[in-house]
This record gives C-alpha cells, structure tokens and sequence, in this order.
C-alpha cells in the first residue's frame, strides 16, 4: 500500500556507490530482553566509536562496499519488554544480519526533545533515522524538511515528504487473533482492556480484538480503562484491577508493560499481553500475545537505503507478512481454540476474512481506519474519550 509520497529514490548525502548482486541473508532470530540503556541524543546502546558519542554495534564495513549509519529513537527504554523493546529487537536483528550496517539509538526521547535528536543525528551524517512513535511526527516531519538528502522513517503517524517515509502494520488482525481466543475462554462474557491513549491506534487495537471476541460469543462486552501513559506500571496496575473488580475474567492490553498481564495472573484470571512474549507473567492464565517483528520492515528499509532504491511511501503491511504476530500459546488454552484461531488466521492471510467486513467500519477507506478511527464498535462498553 503506498501513501502520497514521491516514487524518486533519494540520494545519498555521501555518495555509496550502487553495489550489483548485493545480497541479503535470512532474518536473524529475535533476542531476549536486552536490559541494555540508550542514551539521549546521538548515543548508542552498543560498544565501538561513533559520531558525536553514538557508539555502534559492529564496525559496520565490509571490503565490497561501504557502510550506511542508522539511528533509532525510542519513547522509553527498550528493556521495558513493550513497544521500544520490540522495535529494538528488529534493530539488533538487522545489525547482526549485516556487516555494513552501523546503528545508534536514542532512549527515553521524550516528544518536546525529539526535535533535537534527530537534528544532532542528521548533522552526524545518519543515512536513515526511524523515529518509532507516533508522537515524533511532527518534529521529524520539521527535520526531514530542512534536510532533504537525509533519509527518515516515521512509525504509525500520517504524514510523508519526498524523502521521509512511514511505517506500521496491521496490528489489528493479530488482535482479532487474540480476542477470538479471549470470547472462547471468558466464562462471565467479560473482557478487560488497559489502554494508553485515546488515539486511532489504541481504538483500532480495541476495536479489533471485540470483533475477534464476538465473532465466537456474541454475548462478550470490552470493558476500557485508560491510563494516558505508554509505560506506567503502577497505573497500569491500578487499572487491571479495578477491571478485575468488576468482574472481568479476561485481560487485554496496550501498554509498554506486562504489569496488566501480571496483575491478571495474581487474580487467577486469563491475559494476554502486547508487543512482547508475556508467558512468564502470565502463568498459567496467559493466552497469547499480539507481536511485532520490526525486522521485516527493517532489513528490506536498510538495504534500500544503501543501494539507492528507497522511495517515501506507507509500508503497512499484515499477517502474511511477518511484521505482526501472536505469541506461543499458554499452557492451559484448549486446543479447539488453537484450532479455530489458526483456521480464522489463514483465511485472513488468504484474504477470505476481512476484520472490520461486518462492522460499523467496514465500508471505511483504509486511511480512516488508519488514522480517524475514535469510536467503538459494538460490544465495547461506552464512549471514546477526547484525546
């Protein structure tokens, strides 16, 4: 699916020549937690000498081609097991699998000062920067302007110029995954979710896993709780539970924690978590997590980079793909529900399942879905709040 961005590649700031037969190897595996702390501007969570005080990961040259220099911003640490570290995952999947890459990362960026960051990457001569929230939008949008022999990547937001492109997947189906599985094991037809923020994003995520839920039990209604934070345990935790004191006896999440997925557990109640495998929080109440591979979107990003194809466009891809997942299942869910997911799970990568198909949205364009979606579907238990 390509956006409005322009089809010319963008050249490089320094000239890399246009290798013939450069060749690609297979995705490396992803990694456990890393626990390893980035820094806040230019740095790096890697050994080595880079500019301006960003280090990197391996030495990045190989003797049929020069390197290329790519940088990361993160909204939080990426030991957190959530969102910054599944991106980071991607990162070190990439690094390990080429020899000429040298990356960098920044951590715990916060919105106001990402304007910043990136501009000390672009004036370190980064090939490519991926800012990794949709909060960097705009500031990236700012940089990406004044600096046009600069490649940038910005992930979930709207906005595209001829040389910043950006980047998501459909998140939403491995969600109707789970929620399949959820509206099969709830035994009070009532399911908990610990949301972030108020945005088109969550609501999709929300929105999608009550269709995968009802899809199996029409009876099953979505209970929200917000918590206006990405990665806030004790909030997080504060919200599980008024959640289980309600009633619920399953909970979802989109946090940057497994704190949801452990309170889950400490009530005897079913979970599943997000962006990271959560089994260990989980006990044995934990269903399955929905997953991202950054990996996919990164290594083919990269490559374009360093050989002079790159274009500005919208990668947003799905299951088929690779990018978004479901996790292992937990050791007490039923196989006839490992069955009936997997049979919904190919028809959605054949296509002959749409998530939204019987929905409020699904005579919506994509780009709605994408970006204007702000209410709920049926099922889901009062309004969306303004963000």
């Amino acid at each position: 699916m390509t956006d409005s961005g322009s089809d010319t590649p963008v050249s490089r700031r320094t000239a890399i020549k246009v290798l013939g037969g450069v060749g690609t190897t297979g995705l490396a595996g992803l990694a456990g937690c890393s626990g390893e702390e980035g820094t806040d501007g230019g740095g790096s969570d890697g050994d080595g000498g880079g500019a301006d005080g960003a280090s990197t990961d391996n030495t990045g040259t190989t003797s049929s081609g020069e390197s290329i220099k790519a940088a990361w911003l993160y909204i939080s640490e990426p030991g957190d097991l959530g969102w910054s570290w599944a991106h980071d995952q991607g990162r070190k999947a990439v690094d390990e699998t080429f020899d000429w890459l040298e990356t960098a990362t920044s951590a715990d960026v916060t919105p106001s000062d990402a304007e910043r960051v990136l501009r000390e990457y672009t004036q370190n001569d980064y090939d490519v920067v991926f800012g990794t929230t949709f909060e960097y939008m705009d500031p990236m949008a700012n940089i990406a302007e004044k600096n046009p022999d600069v490649i940038y990547e910005h992930c979930s937001g709207y906005e595209t110029r001829e040389n910043m492109g950006r980047y998501f997947g459909r998140m939403y189906q491995a969600r109707y995954l789970a929620g399949m599985a959820a509206g099969t094991m709830t035994e009070e037809d009532a399911l908990g979710y610990v949301a972030a923020f108020p945005i088109p994003e969550v609501v999709r995520g929300i929105n999608a896993f009550t269709l995968g839920a009802r899809s199996v039990n029409d009876q099953v209604t979505t209970t929200v709780r917000w918590t206006n934070t990405w990665y806030d345990p004790t909030a997080e935790q504060e919200a599980a539970q008024s959640l289980i004191d309600e009633g619920v006896d399953v909970m979802a999440q989109h946090q940057d924690s497994p704190s949801a997925v452990r309170t889950a557990n400490e009530a005897g109640i079913w979970s599943t978590g997000y962006d990271a495998p959560m089994g260990e929080f989980g006990g044995d109440g934990y269903i399955t997590s929905p997953l991202w591979h950054w990996e996919v979107f990164y290594e083919p990003t990269v490559t374009a980079v360093r050989d002079g194809s790159w274009t500005s466009d919208f990668y947003y891809e799905g299951l088929e793909s690779g990018i978004v997942d479901i996790d292992e299942w937990g050791p007490e869910v039923p196989q006839d529900v490992k069955d009936e997911v997997s049979a919904a799970r190919s028809d959605i990568e054949s296509g002959d399942l749409d998530v939204w198909a019987d929905s409020k949205f699904a005579d919506e364009s994509e780009t709605f879905r994408f970006q204007e979606m702000a209410s709920y579907v049926e099922g889901v238990e009062g309004s969306v709040p303004e963000s």
